[in-house]
């Protein structure tokens, strides 16, 4: 598991300076998103990087890399901004959006660390395509728990299924890095 938290780690460096970049860019403009929104930007890349994954002809160069980067940091905009609510405009330093960003990639790991003792890293057996599929699952998921105005019977919370999905983004890209270096 060490090789996994490492591995982790890598990929979250590239994440979080993409994420730093755009706050230079364009300062805390999502802080005005509505969760909803969050859940449709994050379904657009799911579903651009299924696209991908399926087409046999690309009409551009791309790679699902910067779509699963992107997976990485619109889910930790999003528990931010379970946590601090939808601001009117935008409010938020690059040093405090940092810290934040820092403490929600945290919080995942840790869930990420436990479930991967309790499950044995059975996510190493995966097909890329089948992330894919358990996110875009993910982001239904989350879209229902919004259309029931966040309330559940017996299901984890909108938290729980972000932090599941910049999870499996990671395994994704690192299965993806561990494909390039076999290759």
């Amino acid at each position: 598991m060490e090789k996994t938290s490492k591995q982790y780690d890598q990929v979250i460096r590239k994440a979080r300076d993409i994420f730093i970049k755009k706050m230079k860019d364009y300062g805390s403009a999502w802080r005005v998103l509505r969760m909803p929104s969050f859940t449709d930007q994050m379904y657009i890349k799911a579903s651009r990087i299924r696209q991908l994954q399926e087409s046999q002809e690309r009409k551009v160069d791309e790679s699902e890399v910067p779509e699963f980067l992107g997976l990485i940091n619109y889910a930790a905009m999003a528990l931010i901004q379970l946590d601090k609510g939808v601001a009117e405009q935008p409010d938020m330093s690059l040093d405090e959006a940092a810290k934040l960003y820092d403490q929600k990639i945290a919080q995942a790991k840790v869930l990420m660390m436990a479930k991967n003792h309790d499950y044995g890293e059975a996510w190493r057996d995966m097909r890329i395509s089948s992330i894919t599929d358990l996110i875009i699952q993910k982001l239904y998921r989350v879209k229902q728990i919004e259309e029931n105005q966040g309330q559940t019977r017996i299901s984890e919370g909108i938290d729980a299924n972000y932090l599941d999905i910049i999870n499996y983004a990671v395994f994704a890209l690192i299965l993806m890095m561990e494909k390039d270096q076999n290759s």
